[in-house]
């Protein structure tokens, strides 16, 4: 079966490692509690022994064995010494950038990209293929082709520590032929094309895979504004746009993975004609507008960084986005009183901020009464963070707790 719910990182071998039941082992509890202080120090960027056994509830004696087996394998590094008033200083242990490192792939319905991602989210390389439509042979030919260059970039003691190659995906690509301007029927070809596997045939790596927007947001809880918002809504603009939920910290996929698809929301156009959100506020309209004017729409696709400002038609497309977004977050926030509403995309900086300014000023024009409005807020990761939510999932499988886990931890340790 393909395109189906992929399992959450953990799920699977991992699981059994990293959930905390039915009589554990000691294997089985010391990988625990590794994975547990690795998280603690990532969410905190660094801290002393001291710190973890309270914030972890651990004894201090544990946590000084796991710190020295992790700085030995040397996922963890020591930071210079704090001196306190009295006693011995303490010493901050932060993530070792080094100490693993992930490929993270983002298919698109224009283009696709291949990053190498260390174990503190820092992408040292990437590489992009361009296409009129995805197509499962192009996709192969570029995870084969990337993968290769990618590992001939690193030393032996990198590659010993590649940790696999997560996958960021729309689901049910063979739904959008028509809006990409594929052949009909050709992208049939995706339904029944078990992805995982067949990357999975091509690298000796483990892969794991994700829907595209849930792993965007997934990057921007871990690299982003997750630290400052344990809950939120999540806006991604790619082709297509997408969405996440995020509850206590956690991104929430809901009983079937697809919560927080905020695409099929329902809103009113310039024209006031319901239509979903995904008609309105995606990049494939932009592209729409710039062809209907004679203007090439091809520098979208290149990079970010190829972007211009192209007057007229994206001033049109970020007025009709903004007012699109203004109500799906007054939906979303009708239902969840979210603390924030994250807007980010495919897009530079600039017209991220554009946006972002032209959706709080279309909210102050609806009637805002019982509703909580949340901080309209620019996204920190930016237009990778689909290929870098990607990247994330191989740590989140082997060297971190899931961010549900870590959050019971910290508020079991809080309530102690």
């Amino acid at each position: 079966m393909s395109n189906q719910r992929a399992p959450e990182p953990g799920e699977g071998e991992a699981a059994r490692i990293v959930i905390p039941s039915g009589g554990a082992n000691q294997v089985r509890v010391r990988a625990y509690n590794e994975r547990l202080v690795l998280s603690l120090v990532r969410s905190h960027e660094a801290l002393s022994k001291a710190d973890i056994a309270r914030a972890s509830g651990l004894s201090a004696q544990t946590v000084s064995v796991i710190m020295r087996a992790l700085e030995k394998d040397g996922l963890l590094i020591k930071g210079e010494p704090v001196r306190g008033k009295v006693g011995q200083p303490s010493v901050p242990m932060s993530l070792n950038a080094e100490g693993v490192f992930a490929f993270g792939l983002k298919i698109g319905r224009r283009s696709a990209d291949m990053v190498l991602m260390d174990f503190v989210g820092g992408v040292r390389a990437k590489l992009r293929r361009i296409y009129a439509y995805p197509m499962p042979q192009e996709i192969l030919a570029f995870v084969k082709e990337s993968v290769a260059a990618l590992e001939a970039s690193l030393t032996p003691l990198q590659l010993s520590r590649l940790a696999g190659i997560g996958v960021a995906t729309p689901f049910e690509l063979w739904n959008w032929a028509d809006n990409v301007g594929a052949p009909r029927g050709e992208m049939d070809a995706w339904r029944d094309f078990d992805l995982r596997a067949e990357i999975q045939e091509l690298t000796q790596y483990p892969v794991y895979l994700q829907n595209d927007a849930t792993s965007a947001c997934g990057a921007e809880l871990m690299f982003g504004h997750g630290k400052a918002y344990p809950d939120y809504v999540y806006y991604f603009i790619g082709t297509f746009i997408g969405g996440g939920v995020v509850l206590n910290s956690s991104v929430f996929t809901g009983r079937t993975g697809t919560a927080g698809a905020i695409g099929p929301l329902p809103v009113r156009d310039e024209h006031g004609k319901p239509r979903q959100l995904i008609d309105v506020a995606s990049i494939f309209v932009l592209e729409s507008l710039l062809k209907e004017r004679g203007i090439d729409p091809r520098p979208l696709w290149y990079s970010s960084s190829g972007w211009t400002d192209w007057g007229e038609p994206l001033e049109r497309w970020i007025s009709m986005s903004a007012e699109a977004l203004a109500q799906a977050i007054i939906a979303a926030a009708s239902i969840i009183d979210f603390p924030a509403a994250i807007i980010d995309g495919g897009f530079p900086d600039w017209v991220r901020t554009r946006l972002v300014a032209a959706t709080r000023i279309a909210l102050e024009r609806y009637d805002l009464q019982g509703i909580i409005v949340p901080d309209i807020i620019e996204g920190k990761v930016g237009d990778q963070a689909r290929a870098i939510g990607a990247a994330s999932l191989p740590l989140f499988a082997r060297y971190l707790t899931d961010q549900t886990v870590l959050f019971k931890e910290l508020s079991s340790a809080e309530g102690d």
